[in-house]
């Protein structure tokens, strides 16, 4: 495979002169897992969200953070002495995604990289033998979705997408609830990202600070010059490397549209926004409403992204809202739902994860020890089937995501065919469902 040989080519020639050269890694059997055997884990991405990670591993039992591996070594220097300080562990540092991977000590990995190299990272992990948790969304691209799905299949691999909210027994009820008909018919799904987004301004190019490898920073994407408009968080804004808030913050919620309609891929996308508020470097949309319709099942998602200032709706500002023929349930957060009935809109049944943390049970910021609990507990077992965040909602949220900014960014109403997972009739739009890839960084079209 062209990228795998490009992988180990890297490693051949980058083992220190007088070492041993690394061989290419073997599949990790699952009877390597026994039930009180330790588990080596890596942290990919240390800037922001991978914080939370290193918090999620730190949790569960007999789980080891051996490594953490960001492209920026003032950052990784900064968290090996955070970890040190919280937690009393020596933790390694490597700069090179591929020297983690090739690394047959280490059992799992988890990925807070930007978007986009989520899918190729993963891959390449499930090549190895190693268990993923994959930060959303788990795909730039709809095509990098079905091929993580195709990985973890053909390599036997745990992949954990972190949609936390998944873990979350409040929302978990209130899909139950919604399956048994406590709102009745379930036709409508709205999900809503209502986020403080600020100007960003436009910093313009400038040197690569001392420390950062740039190259491996923007692996498979397109290398532009260096500046401080993308690295290290406002990459999210520009359509090269991140999706935009809908597929930021918005992948909980398009994951839960899909979950709580019980819907896979739509089959009519329309998307509207634009740039309102800020003259700055962004290209993504800062108000976004995008449609997704399935006139097949009598069913449809409408999702929202708005930047400022801005009305609650039944409490919610990122959350969902389900409607149905005898009432309706607002989950807000990752967390708690509240149903309301009839006309009247009488309150209904309630829940809220907060309530269990007063009687001592700790799921950690917005879930995530609880969705890495669950990950560790399939890791050990190798069983696929207990994941709460399984590799196939990393491509159907953010597919869906990907959907409305691909509409968004033709402006037009687009016909897509779930089953091929094409668009009909429509070469230009079936060209966004992947990407050029710099070479040794390419998602291969067979895993």
């Amino acid at each position: 495979m062209k990228n795998d040989d490009s992988r180990r080519s890297f490693i051949k020639k980058s083992v220190v002169a007088g070492t041993a050269a690394m061989v290419a890694p073997t599949i990790i059997p699952s009877k390597a897992f026994g039930a009180n055997d330790r588990i080596n884990a890596a942290v990919l991405g240390l800037n922001g969200r991978g914080k939370s990670h290193v918090q999620g591993f730190m949790a569960q039992d007999n789980v080891e953070i051996t490594h953490i591996c960001d492209p920026d070594m003032n950052i990784l220097k900064e968290r090996q002495k955070d970890i040190k300080d919280k937690y009393g562990k020596d933790v390694a540092l490597e700069q090179d995604i591929r020297r983690i991977i090739d690394n047959k000590d280490i059992d799992v990995i988890s990925l807070a990289t930007p978007n986009h190299w989520h899918a190729l990272a993963t891959i390449w992990a499930c090549q190895a033998g190693k268990d993923v948790y994959v930060e959303k969304p788990g795909s730039h691209n709809i095509s990098e979705g079905r091929k993580m799905v195709e990985a973890a299949n053909k390599y036997d691999r745990i992949v954990q997408h972190g949609v936390q909210l998944r873990s979350s027994p409040a929302v978990q009820e209130a899909v139950q609830l919604m399956r048994d008909g406590y709102i009745g018919r379930v036709y409508m799904a709205r999900g809503l990202v209502f986020r403080m987004r600020g100007d960003i301004g436009d910093k313009g190019f400038s040197p690569i600070p001392e420390g950062l490898d740039y190259d491996l920073w923007t692996g498979p994407a397109p290398k532009r010059p260096f500046t401080h408009n993308l690295v290290h968080y406002n990459w999210h804004w520009h359509w090269d490397y991140g999706n935009g808030d809908v597929g930021n913050q918005g992948i909980h919620e398009t994951d839960l549209c899909m979950w709580g309609l019980d819907v896979g891929f739509p089959t009519q996308i329309t998307s509207m926004g634009g740039k309102y508020l800020w003259n700055d470097c962004k290209e993504v949309p800062e108000v976004l409403t995008s449609i997704y319709n399935y006139p097949d099942e009598d069913k449809i998602i409408q999702f929202e992204v708005r930047p400022w200032y801005t009305n609650r709706e039944d409490g919610a500002t990122v959350g969902n809202i389900f409607y149905g023929d005898k009432g309706y349930i607002v989950i807000d957060g990752y967390d708690k739902y509240q149903s309301y009935l009839g006309n009247d809109r009488t309150p209904g049944k309630s829940g809220d994860d907060g309530n269990a943390a007063a009687s001592g049970i700790d799921r950690g910021a917005g879930g995530t020890d609880g969705h890495f609990a669950n990950f560790i507990e399939a890791v050990r077992k190798h069983d696929r089937s207990i994941l709460n965040g399984p590799v196939e909602t990393a491509h159907l949220s953010s597919g869906l995501a990907h959907l409305g900014n691909i509409a968004y960014r033709l402006g037009r109403v687009l016909n897509f065919n779930p089953s091929s997972e094409t668009f009909i009739n429509d070469e230009e739009a079936d060209a966004m469902l992947t990407r050029n890839y710099r070479p040794g960084f390419e998602v291969p079209d067979i895993v």
